[in-house]
């Protein structure tokens, strides 16, 4: 990925934590509790007709990975 490419993310992740600042505690409440392999994450999608969409996702060790990655580059950022 090019610089450019990596300043812009960061920047969308920064007005993405601005605009929904309740999503970052509860991130920052699953981290201090520890991700673990195993653990199961759940999405839920609400469409504005009402329709939902669910997903979950066993938690491997490559996911806790790539989520600490992502968290490490936005540490960088600064955001």
């Amino acid at each position: 990925m090019n610089p450019m490419d990596m300043m812009q993310i960061a920047g969308r992740i920064g007005t993405f934590k601005k605009q929904h600042p309740k999503f970052g505690m509860f991130i920052k409440s699953v981290a201090r509790k520890g991700l673990t392999e195993g653990s199961i994450m759940e999405v839920k999608f609400k469409s504005t007709d009402g329709e939902e969409y669910v997903a979950n996702i066993k938690m491997t060790a490559e996911d806790i990975e790539t989520i600490n990655m992502i968290r490490e580059m936005s540490l960088k950022s600064g955001q």
